[in-house]
């Protein structure tokens, strides 16, 4: 996680968190939809997103670490920005260099972490995840958001009718029985040394179809270590047997739509 140091103007800032800032402040924020500020001193994560977009993890993030995988909410503030302040987990995500040096290994932590993720109960989860998952696909299919660039390797589609047509299709093969985080992707995966610590990110969690975890799970691999040679030691990491191939086809069809 990278993380660059700045001079914070307060008067950015919700006056409930003036008081935080009293040493050393970072950037570290990796998408261009929020800002991710950490507070050294404190070992604190303070995030601004637009208004509403952090309500959701806001939930999942205090599920989350309500049963030990992750962060605590300290705060969650909806004014004319969001802001969600968290405590921070443990270590360092999977995109540390000592990770990606062993990818083998670290293929297999893949899997591993996320059988132990997608085998625990559901009781007490407050989204589902499969029901937004096609909402979500069917707005932005309406309101023409398409990115036909996203898989051109593997799940290229011609044209969003094309994709669209394979989710009025197959949508009744997403099931709803089991945790994800839902951004199963390496920067947002927490090891301290040999030992996983959490998982940070969560907002697009919840109760949902596994395989759009496996899905990700597969992608970040091959975008963050630039070659597929290690996606069959995540799966047999994770149990072939309960992977169904075929589904991640439908899976893309959802994801190029946002």
């Amino acid at each position: 996680m990278k993380k660059t140091l700045i001079t914070p103007d307060l008067s950015n800032f919700p006056s409930e968190f003036h008081s935080l800032f009293t040493g050393k402040i970072f950037d570290s924020s990796c998408s261009p939809e929020a800002r991710v500020y950490y507070i050294a001193d404190k070992h604190l994560f303070l995030k601004k997103s637009h208004l509403g977009t952090l309500k959701t993890e806001a939930v999942l993030t205090d599920y989350f670490g309500s049963i030990g995988l992750g962060a605590e909410v300290l705060s969650y503030i909806s004014d004319e920005h969001d802001w969600l302040l968290t405590s921070e987990v443990d270590g360092e995500d999977l995109t540390h260099e000592s990770y990606l040096s062993r990818p083998e290994l670290l293929a297999e932590k893949l899997g591993v972490t996320l059988k132990m993720l997608h085998s625990l109960p559901t009781d007490g989860c407050p989204v589902n995840r499969t029901e937004s998952y096609l909402k979500s696909a069917e707005y932005c299919y309406k309101n023409k958001r398409y990115d036909e660039t996203l898989f051109p390797d593997n799940w290229g589609y011609s044209s969003p009718e094309n994709a669209w047509s394979v989710i009025e299709k197959r949508s009744c093969e997403l099931e709803c029985n089991t945790l994800l985080h839902g951004d199963y992707c390496l920067p947002n995966i927490m090891f301290d040394g040999d030992r996983f610590s959490g998982f940070i990110d969560v907002g697009n969690g919840g109760i949902g179809d596994r395989h759009i975890d496996l899905f990700w799970g597969a992608w970040t691999l091959q975008f963050n270590l630039k070659t597929d040679r290690y996606k069959d030691i995540f799966f047999d990491a994770y149990g072939r047997s309960d992977i169904d191939f075929d589904r991640f086809s439908l899976i893309a069809a959802c994801e190029v739509f946002g």
